[in-house]
């Protein structure tokens, strides 16, 4: 398995991964599903897109760009998605791992989660064993894909 800037002639895998997580609810803010040309611009315009490969196929991919602007530039945030099928191999560690790595190459001092979901506890485990530090609990702030708000908790990582 390979983690590479995305090409083209992944945007299809990449716009399907990412409406998978999008119509599951629990993770994502976003609710709008992407179409292959929306997934175009907003691939792009991202710092970076990465995307895991295994086989040929793309399983897997990361966004990362600013968290915001100015006096407070050199935070980032990313974004990961893992297809359903392969998740439970690692998939993720990668996407995070090579992040951490590509955040730093492009000049970030700080990585930033905004809404990691409570009960996202393998997505929890997982930052927090690569060294994420936990800054607090927002109290219902994530509302579920049926109706019901779960806490999130905002997480960061000095790179």
């Amino acid at each position: 398995m390979i983690v590479r800037k995305y090409r083209e002639a992944d945007l299809d895998a990449m716009t399907a991964i990412w409406n998978e997580v999008v119509e599951e609810g629990v993770a994502f803010p976003q609710e709008e599903f992407l179409t292959r040309e929306t997934g175009a611009d907003f691939f792009a315009a991202q710092s970076y897109t990465g995307v895991a490969e295994e086989e040929g196929a793309v399983c897997g991919l990361y966004i990362l760009h600013p968290n915001n602007v100015g006096r407070c530039g050199h935070i980032c945030n990313a974004s990961y998605a893992v297809a359903s099928a392969r998740r439970g191999r690692h998939i993720g560690e990668m996407l995070v791992k090579d992040c951490l790595k590509k955040g730093r190459e492009l000049g970030f001092a700080i990585l930033q989660f905004n809404a990691v979901v409570e009960s996202n506890v393998h997505a929890r485990h997982l930052y927090e064993r690569l060294g994420f530090r936990q800054l607090g609990t927002i109290p219902g702030g994530f509302r579920m894909k049926d109706g019901h708000y779960e806490n999130i908790c905002p997480y960061y990582h000095l790179l």
